[in-house]
């Protein structure tokens, strides 16, 4: 099994790991701004972009860290 540089992890496990870090990044720090910066603007168009959006990474989410506890359960 190859590993991730330095960490001790399969690449399978460190891939899961850094794109889920990425996605929660997201959803907790990033995506309300955008939110709200659309709904100043009054452009709702923009605003279901972005919940559409929100709720895509959150399924990405859910689906990273299932693939993460088969990895770490095989």
């Amino acid at each position: 099994m190859s590993q991730a540089p330095n960490t001790g992890l399969s690449n399978r496990a460190y891939d899961i790991l850094r794109t889920l870090g990425k996605d929660a990044d997201f959803i907790y720090d990033t995506i309300d701004k955008y939110i709200q910066d659309a709904e100043k603007d009054n452009r709702s168009d923009l605003v279901d972009m972005w919940k559409t959006i929100k709720q895509d990474r959150e399924k990405h989410v859910h689906m990273l860290k299932d693939a993460l506890e088969n990895e770490f359960h095989k």
